[in-house]
């Protein structure tokens, strides 16, 4: 049985940090590409990043490079965000997906950013 669990998410103020994690379950984690989404109020949901089954195979959506990245330890299952410079429009529910056959999401996390 997939599972992905997300964590990390909470209230931190505009140009702070915050480190998300998603550890999977159910699969060969090392073997497949890893995605963070994000879905704030009102709008669709978007891709953010994404990590091939190397490290240095990533990619981000123009809004987060140089703030946001992305990287996996597949010894411990994980994949990370660590999202700097933290802006008031990075508001929303981050979610880990990953394509295996189907597509399986996560729970989400909900990540604010406010003053």
């Amino acid at each position: 049985q997939v599972q992905l669990v997300e964590s990390g998410g909470g209230l931190v103020q505009p140009g702070g940090s915050l480190r998300l994690s998603c550890t999977a379950s159910g699969f060969t984690f090392s073997i497949y590409a890893m995605r963070w989404y994000r879905q704030a109020p009102g709008k669709e949901r978007e891709l953010v990043a994404s990590i091939g089954t190397t490290a240095g195979n990533t990619n981000y959506v123009d809004s987060v490079k140089g703030r946001f990245t992305i990287s996996r330890d597949n010894a411990r299952n994980t994949v990370y965000l660590q999202m700097n410079s933290l802006k008031p429009e990075d508001t929303a529910v981050y979610y880990c997906y990953c394509q295996r056959g189907v597509g399986y999401w996560g729970q989400g996390t909900q990540v604010t950013v406010s003053s």
